[in-house]
């Protein structure tokens, strides 16, 4: 079995948009798995069907609109260089309405339900391919997998929602009594939970750098802290999952290939800028192009 696993990553999401469509089309790999964590989970219903153009499409016309129904921070340019401040405004008028977070992320919301369709899901349930979203359940403090065989259309879907929200900027997910969230929290890249269902190869998108190359800017308010931490954990979450997933693979001889981004693509993924994952996700493709090469 053949598994394609897609880590979180926010708008980098279009890089792993790109090597997929170089593994699909060019490779014609043929996965019998899809797990996807956080942006990942938003692109599997579609990479299993083989609607890449589609997916390309979509990663080629997000902006902070398409995701924000209402947006936390305020994004600035100094020196060339993007900064976030706290929309007071915005988050004044969260607590008002009495929500739990920041900001919402209702756009994003409706963007899954326009375009991952009943019709998709049911192509999906009726072939042999098997398509899993991670998801944080902060109430009972576990990772959970959500497969699309074990639930209904409208159930997937609020899963894909939760695994990609991230909390507290982006909406909480109330379901069945339990508070869910950005699947990125507990398992950013689900390497082990492949391997667990039965795959016997395993490619891995991961969306960061194999080596560190960045030394993060002094936080300038607050909210950048805030997201300063969160990068900090969610990277130690990373390699802790990759390690994992590596011994994971060397103990049951599973052949496992990585797909790092070769360069520090953004410092903040929750910024979506059209033409950049426009070029983000041609830079993908030929990445992928050029590893497998060497290989």
């Amino acid at each position: 079995m053949k598994a394609l696993v897609i880590s979180g990553g926010g708008s980098k999401g279009a890089f792993a948009g790109g090597v997929a469509q170089f593994l699909l089309e060019e490779k014609q790999k043929k996965y019998d798995l899809f797990i996807g964590t956080s942006t990942g989970s938003l692109m599997v219903t579609h990479l299993a069907l083989g609607k890449v153009k589609e997916l390309k499409t979509l990663y080629s016309n997000v902006c902070q609109k398409t995701i924000f129904s209402n947006c936390p921070f305020k994004i600035k340019k100094v020196n060339n260089y993007k900064t976030i401040s706290i929309n007071h405004l915005n988050t004044l008028l969260s607590f008002i309405r009495g929500s739990k977070t920041f900001g919402e992320s209702l756009n994003l919301k409706k963007l899954i339900d326009n375009n991952i369709s009943d019709e998709y899901m049911q192509l999906v349930k009726e072939s042999d391919k098997n398509v899993l979203v991670t998801v944080s359940n902060l109430t009972l403090n576990q990772v959970e997998f959500k497969s699309l065989k074990d639930n209904s259309y409208e159930d997937f879907r609020d899963w894909i929602w939760a695994s990609s929200n991230y909390v507290p900027f982006m909406s909480l997910l109330v379901k069945n009594h339990f508070e869910y969230a950005d699947g990125g929290f507990a398992n950013l890249v689900p390497i082990e939970e492949a391997i667990k269902q039965g795959a016997t190869e395993v490619d891995a998108i991961i969306l960061e750098t194999e080596v560190t190359q960045l030394n993060r800017l002094p936080s300038r308010n607050p909210f950048s802290l805030t997201l300063n931490l969160f990068d900090f954990m969610k990277s130690y979450i990373e390699i802790h999952n990759i390690s994992i997933g590596k011994l994971a693979a060397k103990h049951k001889n599973i052949k496992l290939n990585l797909y790092y981004t070769p360069t520090v693509l953004t410092t903040n993924s929750l910024i979506f800028e059209k033409e950049k994952m426009k070029q983000w996700w041609i830079d993908g493709f030929e990445h992928a192009k050029i590893k497998n090469k060497k290989n």
